[in-house]
């Protein structure tokens, strides 16, 4: 039944209480105190999460059942806290009077969460305690609130059962072919022998590239923050150099279509990646280049090396960040079959990585309209049609 709601700002409704963070020296992650919470690390699906740290002396609060709003970059989310907290900067609490049922008021706020906008600070986008009291809001009768909230609870609960289902579904898909890609490498036949990788690959380090140097144009450098999940970001990231800056010959960093590199330090340590492009680009340091020989198929490297990232990342262990050196991997030991049976793997594992893809596509296609279908019933709860 629709019907015709009254508008009115937050601030006519609601009090708002901006967050004031307590001196850092107050802080524990004892228990010992009131629970802190500084911005929206800890949100929850609809209520916050335990909290990790406390504080000792306590500045602004929030009341149990009252809707946390992040004022701070990102602007807008909200949550609910089921207990009494102190609220930091990042926070503001909103807390409902008699005109506007808690729950329809958070279900306002995620409808409006789109068209919050904060200011353009120095440092973070931000809204204020005014900017937050100025939202104008679409106040039912309270027995129409309650009603639009009952359809909203029993609409959401079938979409968040969904988006559990179809997650599930996605991590299963994914988790039968790391299954199988670990079992191809456990399960030898004959023919099979324990190689380093020195004996059987060429292996090029990267280039010290002056970052003085980098140019907005000219010869592109691909860097370590360049290697993601089994490809090259080209389109990201990318610095560039002029030759004619560099006195010595070049030609052993360049890299061309379908070679493989591996990120050898940093928090992309042991990802690999191959090129896909047809453009020529140049390896800086801590990046590598595999040069299979005759006896070993780079894409058979490369899953088996990638069954190993989380095993690198140990042995890359104990410096200041993770680091991978030359050494290191030239000493990297392959169980290699003949180059047919390679291939034959090869073949399999990748008609599989098609299909689990496939499924990933298939399943990221419906949480994204999941996310649609929210914002839609939204939509029509707060025209009035629900």
């Amino acid at each position: 039944m629709k019907t015709s709601p009254a508008t009115k700002t937050l601030g006519e409704v609601c009090e708002v209480i901006a967050g004031q963070s307590p001196e850092g020296k107050y802080y524990n992650t004892s228990g010992e105190g009131m629970p802190f919470y500084q911005g929206k690390k800890e949100f929850g699906e609809r209520f916050v999460d335990e909290p990790t740290t406390w504080t000792t002396q306590t500045t602004k609060t929030a009341k149990a059942d009252d809707i946390l709003m992040s004022v701070r970059a990102p602007v807008g989310p909200v949550n609910i806290t089921r207990n009494d907290i102190c609220i930091g900067r990042g926070l503001a609490a909103i807390r409902v009077g008699s005109e506007i049922n808690r729950d329809f008021l958070y279900y306002q706020l995620l409808y409006l969460q789109p068209e919050i906008s904060g200011k353009e600070g120095a440092v973070f986008a931000s809204i204020n305690k005014t900017d937050i009291q100025n939202l104008r809001l679409r106040v039912f009768l309270l027995k129409d609130q309650k009603r639009i909230v009952q359809k909203l609870d029993e609409a959401f609960a079938g979409i968040a059962k969904a988006k559990e289902n179809a997650e599930k579904n996605l991590q299963n898909a994914r988790a039968l072919f790391e299954s199988h890609l670990q079992s191809v490498f456990s399960q030898r036949g004959p023919g099979w022998a324990d190689k380093k990788l020195e004996e059987v690959c060429g292996f090029q380090n990267g280039f010290a590239f002056k970052s003085n140097t980098f140019k907005t144009m000219g010869a592109p450098i691909i860097r370590i923050s360049n290697i993601q999940e089994g490809r090259i970001d080209t389109e990201n990231r990318l610095v560039f150099f002029n030759p004619k800056d560099y006195g010595e010959n070049l030609d052993r960093y360049r890299i061309v279509k379908g070679d493989l590199l591996i990120a050898m330090s940093g928090a992309t340590t042991g990802k690999l990646g191959f090129n896909t492009e047809d453009t020529a680009f140049y390896l800086n340091q801590r990046v590598g280049k595999f040069e299979p020989g005759k006896h070993l198929d780079k894409r058979y490297l490369y899953y088996f090396l990638s069954t190993r990232v989380e095993e690198n990342l140990r042995i890359s262990a104990g410096a200041a960040q993770p680091n991978l050196s030359t050494e290191q991997i030239k000493g990297f030991v392959i169980p290699l079959p003949p180059i047919n049976e390679q291939k034959r793997i090869v073949e399999r594992l990748d008609n599989l990585a098609d299909q689990t893809q496939r499924f990933a596509r298939l399943y990221e296609q419906k949480l994204e309209a999941l996310v649609s279908l929210k914002k839609s019933i939204l939509h029509e709860a707060f025209s009035g049609n629900l």
